[in-house]
């Protein structure tokens, strides 16, 4: 089915070919949109040269999110290396985000009303910061983050759109087709870096 081009907010959508509004299965492929980022410039997805991992996470200053998006920086090389491009959305204005992604390697997109998360099929749920499984990355994430905000040197998190958003991955294919996927159970529960690259590496055995 194809959509009429439309502009939402901060997000251009290109030749849209489908929207989800159910959770993602096998053969369901992405149409080329095209974003644009919270510092400027835009970031195409699907990528027509490498995969795109499209991670889903909470809102700016999310100390949970701050956590796991520290393990991508520190093996962004790594991931870069496999082909992999990555792609974050949170669901905060590009205001709030700016002061968080300005040392971050790769491009974040903000989606305040929520209109990628219908997309997807990206939930909310109380169990997000509930499950005894999201408690110790929650204490280590808000211990990380207390020095550099007492410091001044980073903003106060403010919430917008909540704060029970549960985390998902995709990997995109160039051609559009969603090749794996997760859908987090709790805050934290999201691919790891060796995750993601075992994801890429099978793909590259199929090929």
């Amino acid at each position: 089915m194809a959509l009429d081009s439309v502009q939402v907010t901060r997000i251009t959508w290109v030749s849209v070919q489908r929207t989800l509004t159910t959770p993602l299965g096998e053969n369901v492929n992405v149409g080329q949109r095209e974003w644009q980022t919270v510092l400027g410039g835009a970031v195409r997805v699907p990528d027509p040269r490498n995969l795109v991992h499209l991670q889903f996470r909470r809102f700016a200053g999310c100390p949970v999110c701050n956590l796991h998006l520290r393990s991508i920086v520190q093996r962004h090389d790594e991931i870069t290396s496999h082909g992999i491009t990555e792609v974050v959305v949170f669901h905060s204005s590009d205001a709030e985000l700016r002061p968080h992604a300005a040392d971050l390697p790769f491009a974040v997109v903000g989606d305040p009303e929520k209109r990628l998360y219908v997309e997807f099929g990206v939930e909310s749920a109380p169990r997000s910061v509930l499950d005894p499984r999201a408690w110790g990355a929650i204490v280590r994430g808000v211990v990380r983050d207390l020095g550099p905000v007492l410091r001044g040197r980073r903003p106060l998190p403010k919430p917008e759109g909540g704060r029970l958003g549960l985390p998902a991955d995709f990997l995109i294919a160039p051609n559009g087709a969603v090749v794996a996927e997760k859908r987090g159970q709790h805050a934290y529960d999201q691919w790891s870096v060796d995750e993601l690259l075992t994801h890429a590496q099978a793909l590259t055995r199929q090929d």
